[in-house]
């Protein structure tokens, strides 16, 4: 019973300082009457198709982008793997297929990238945008350069890719969402084409062959995982691994609870729902009484970052 009582006193905790801890990465979200303004015409919309998932804005998100297919993919996390959501249509990118170099090149990224809350710009002159954090570590190290380089809205890019307005309003929302929700890293890999043996055959004497053969190992680990990998960079290279989470018996993140938005309002009222996590009924029911507030934090519960 002691045992039983720590634990629920340790969960109650987390949850109150997460309250807190969700309360200012909300403040520090940028927002814009455009931004605004998607979330309540987008919003409904995306918690209905979502529900028909068994998953629901605010969940952690996964992005990939074909470029030669011209799509972008939108993953959504249950449990402790991620489903697919939906493919959106890429409605231009400059250059062909191959890395970026330098800035002026007209070339989109290829490669493994992330967006947080600063990299949101709902002032963008172009609709709605983030920013792809390019160069990353690995563009670095072979003094590659560039800089804005953007998903965003309006249908026009150089070297970003650019979506339709209505379908950057859907995307924007979704990965604003989860970032509010405790998402702190968006990851978005971006490859040159869906990479199958029939394509890379297909570019097999291209000057890119060996680097795309690079990215390959971190698409194949997501297709054989369903869950992305951690990215790292040794040797001018890029390295995959997992999360060795002992305490769940296995290596991939442990589930996150639910989160369900209460409010279509910009305020973000969020109930979560414990039903995801590992525990007995009786104890869902001890540990929702204890918490007296809602919070949108997730696996930091236990220690752990998204």
């Amino acid at each position: 019973m002691m045992r039983h009582f720590l634990l629920i006193l340790f969960l109650s905790f987390s949850l109150s300082f997460h309250v807190v801890q969700t309360a200012e990465a909300i403040e520090s979200i940028p927002f814009s009457e455009t931004s605004q303004d998607a979330y309540k015409r987008i919003s409904p919309k995306l918690i209905r198709e979502m529900k028909n998932l068994d998953a629901t804005l605010g969940d952690p998100v996964f992005i990939r982008v074909f470029k030669e297919e011209k799509q972008l993919e939108v993953w959504l996390r249950r449990g402790l793997t991620y489903i697919f959501f939906k493919s959106y249509s890429i409605c231009h990118h400059s250059g062909d297929i191959g890395p970026k170099i330098r800035e002026g090149d007209k070339q989109s990224p290829e490669g493994f990238y992330s967006v947080s809350s600063k990299q949101l710009n709902p002032n963008s002159s172009y609709h709605l945008s983030f920013n792809l954090g390019f160069p990353n570590k690995y563009d670095r190290s072979y003094k590659r350069t560039g800089s804005l380089l953007m998903i965003h809205g309006r249908c026009s890019s150089v070297g970003c890719f650019a979506m339709s307005d209505f379908r950057m309003d859907e995307i924007y929302t979704i990965v604003e969402s989860a970032i509010i929700s405790g998402q702190h890293q968006v990851p978005i890999h971006i490859f040159p084409f869906k990479m199958t043996r029939a394509n890379m055959a297909a570019h097999q004497d291209s000057k890119w062959v060996d680097f795309w053969k690079n990215l390959k190992e971190g698409y194949d680990y997501f297709e054989g995982h369903h869950s992305p990998p951690v990215v790292t960079v040794q040797n001018k290279r890029y390295h995959f691994k997992t999360i060795n989470i002992h305490l769940f018996g296995g290596t991939l993140p442990p589930p996150v609870p639910r989160l369900q938005y209460v409010s279509m309002k910009r305020k973000f009222e969020i109930q979560e729902i414990i039903a995801s996590l590992p525990v007995p009924e009786k104890r869902q029911r001890l540990l929702l009484a204890k918490a007296k507030k809602p919070t949108p934090s997730v696996p930091a519960l236990l220690g752990l970052g998204d």
